[in-house]
């Protein structure tokens, strides 16, 4: 059941659960993820009397989505390590994973897959073309993507090739490029730790989770940091702290936002919400955004938070270059 992708397949998914025994269910409802969760479960409180032909409707409907569908290969490990604990407990499926997985990358390696394209590029100047390709492999197309961009545009072409002839690489091979990865990390880093973690991370960390968190975490670090709950308050950079922008600052993040995202991030906010924004533009402009607004059809709570989201990071951009002012020098918002 990964394919909950609209609102017809929740509620397809929401049927079938309330087909089964409560055991069955909750097995079930225990491998969603919570975004998934919230909308199944939605669904099955506002589902009513269904009769037998929306049975039918859901479980044909489940029939022809697995005809279409494909299981992902991604993360196969974890998946299988996560339903193998929850089966066995996590000594016994420890042990049967051990048995059954591979092992992974050796340490330099998995650390470079974590590593931004800009410190990587040090890490592989002036290494072999072969263990570059082989590198470029293991990551992750995007970043794979960015370092290749970043490399002597001399060498592009034959990591290109390499790559597209490339079908197996061999133990040495690998063994060779941790060698080269671990040698020059130690090199450049040292022994100290990498720079990692952070009031800002935590910040990120907080906003990306359920609103309750920050009324639980934040208390608490203030009670034994108080220092450091500052420090994460001036990171935590929110939709609503936009509100209290100055019109000329708004002005600015709004040139750098599209259109269509500023629509929808508006989309759902009362209309004294919305009047920040609107200060800052045109009459016109603004009687064009809202007939934008009301034109724009029903959108998911998801969609706007996305937008919102986008709008928040353009505006941590300007923050960060000094553009516009998103919280005090005490670092409590403002």
């Amino acid at each position: 059941m990964t394919a909950l992708e609209s609102f017809d397949n929740a509620e397809r998914a929401a049927v079938i659960l309330m087909l089964m025994d409560d055991a069955e269910a909750a097995k079930l409802l225990g491998s969603l993820e919570p975004d998934e969760l919230q909308r199944v479960g939605e669904q099955m409180i506002a589902l009513g009397d269904v009769d037998p032909v929306r049975i039918a409707g859901a479980i044909e409907g489940f029939v022809k989505l697995a005809d279409d569908s494909t299981l992902p290969a991604h993360d196969r490990p974890r998946q299988v390590r996560q339903r193998m604990t929850q089966a066995l407990g996590e000594i016994k499926a420890d042990s049967i994973m051990q048995r059954i997985v591979p092992e992974g990358p050796a340490p330099s390696l998995e650390l470079a897959r974590w590593l931004a394209p800009g410190v990587l590029l040090p890490l592989v100047e002036g290494e072999h073309p072969q263990a570059i390709a082989v590198l470029l492999l293991l990551l992750d197309a995007e970043p794979a993507a960015e370092l290749l961009s970043l490399l002597p545009p001399s060498l592009q072409p034959d990591l290109v090739e390499r790559i597209a002839r490339m079908r197996q690489v061999s133990g040495h091979a690998m063994d060779m490029l941790e060698d080269v990865l671990s040698q020059r990390i130690a090199h450049r880093f040292g022994k100290a730790a990498l720079s990692m973690g952070g009031a800002r991370e935590a910040a990120e960390l907080i906003n990306m989770a359920a609103r309750p968190v920050s009324g639980v975490v934040m208390p608490a670090i203030t009670q034994k940091d108080a220092d450091l709950a500052r420090a994460i308050e001036a990171e935590m950079f929110t939709f609503e702290m936009l509100f209290t922008l100055e019109p000329m600052e708004m002005g600015k993040l709004l040139r750098e936002v599209e259109n269509e995202v500023l629509v929808d991030a508006l989309k759902g906010l009362p209309d004294n919400e919305r009047e920040p924004f609107f200060a800052a533009m045109s009459s016109r402009a603004a009687d064009g955004v809202k007939d934008e607004i009301e034109e724009r059809g029903r959108l998911k709570k998801s969609e706007v938070i996305a937008a919102q989201d986008a709008v928040v990071k353009i505006a941590r951009k300007l923050a960060d270059d000094g553009e516009i002012s998103l919280g005090g020098d005490d670092g409590e918002f403002v």
